[in-house]
């Protein structure tokens, strides 16, 4: 089979379609034919060599997929030669062909397409468990939910106005807060005109927010202790504004602040088992029933792989970005095209 593979780290450059073996499912796995995967964030630190996979994974990129069982293993349960189907992986979707395990694959709704499924999975369970899992989100609670143009940021919007909380967002232009408000965002911030935390103060009335998601990280951090609640709680899952910053505990005390760390690739197969049988059950139906949607803001062809990197790396992106594996049939099915 094909599969893009990172010639040295580096960048978008070192980013080459070439032949490799064919993975061999185990006796719990599905041997999948890859129609679509999406890119992410830790995509882009693999491929700098500074995120490698976990021991025994695959060293391909991708980390979530679509397609079609093709084979599986003898113990796998529930799923027939050419179903389709959507999973989380550990690596390996930047691929032709890969394997994942039988309890981590769920069924492509009907209407649904490969690019609408391949945006699914990290986003969405990231936001699941951000908000619910490690935020303990209900009902009328005020969230802040930081880059809520990305991926996990749309589909953290729309979980949580499905839910019943009051939502502030953040994000860097325009276009991507006024998806944030399409989405269900009640009120919204420019992180271009400056730290959020005044802004926090008057729209809560001094009172602070209960949880904030943060994918920043250190860039961030002074303002996210200022803008929550007594007893609030701090979600983070995410680096991209640094990963070192002075910490005043005091606040942290007085306030009675939870601080909370969570990432999906390192977890153990039985706890990412865990998480797809619970999302499945909460949240595929509504996925079915299109009352949450994936936002996909392009599709590329594979051989396009290093133009997807560059324009994830430009920050340019609403949502998600889809590259469809060696088949240009599927290239129209995604409500935007290629931006470039």
């Amino acid at each position: 089979m094909k599969a893009v593979l990172a010639t040295k780290p580096g960048g978008p450059e070192v980013l080459q379609i070439a032949e490799v073996p064919d993975p061999v499912p185990s006796a719990e796995q599905l041997l999948i034919h890859v129609r679509a995967t999406a890119l992410n964030r830790a995509d882009l630190l693999q491929r700098l060599g500074r995120y490698p996979p976990s021991p025994g994974e695959s060293d391909i990129l991708g980390l979530e997929l679509a397609g079609d069982v093709v084979a599986m293993g003898s113990a796998v349960e529930g799923f027939q030669i050419g179903d389709r189907i959507f999973a989380l992986v550990s690596g390996g979707a930047y691929a032709q062909k890969a394997v994942v395990d039988y309890r981590m694959a769920i069924p492509i709704p009907e209407g649904m397409s490969y690019t609408e499924a391949a945006a699914i999975p990290e986003a969405f369970f990231t936001a699941h468990e951000v908000l619910f899992t490690c935020g303990r989100l209900t009902t009328g609670e005020t969230v802040l939910i930081h880059a809520a143009g990305s991926g996990v940021g749309t589909a953290a919007v729309q979980m949580a106005a499905h839910c019943g909380a009051h939502i502030l967002a953040t994000a860097r232009t325009t276009e991507k807060l006024n998806l944030a408000r399409s989405l269900g965002a009640q009120d919204t911030y420019c992180c271009s005109d400056g730290l959020f935390a005044e802004w926090i103060r008057h729209r809560t009335e001094d009172r602070g927010v209960h949880l904030i998601v943060d994918p920043v990280g250190a860039a961030y951090w002074e303002a996210n202790l200022n803008s929550l609640a007594t007893q609030g709680r701090l979600v983070v899952f995410g680096l991209l504004g640094g990963r070192s910053t002075a910490v005043d505990l005091s606040m942290i005390l007085t306030k009675r602040l939870s601080i909370i760390g969570t990432v999906l690739r390192s977890r153990s197969l039985a706890e990412k088992i865990s998480l797809t049988q619970e999302f499945k059950a909460r949240w595929l139906p509504l996925l079915a029933r299109k009352v949450l949607r994936p936002v996909i803001d392009s599709v590329f062809p594979w051989d396009r792989v290093a133009d997807a990197h560059r324009y994830m790396e430009a920050n340019r992106n609403l949502g998600k970005i889809v590259l469809v594996i060696d088949d240009s049939s599927q290239r129209c099915e995604a409500s935007h095209s290629d931006p470039t």
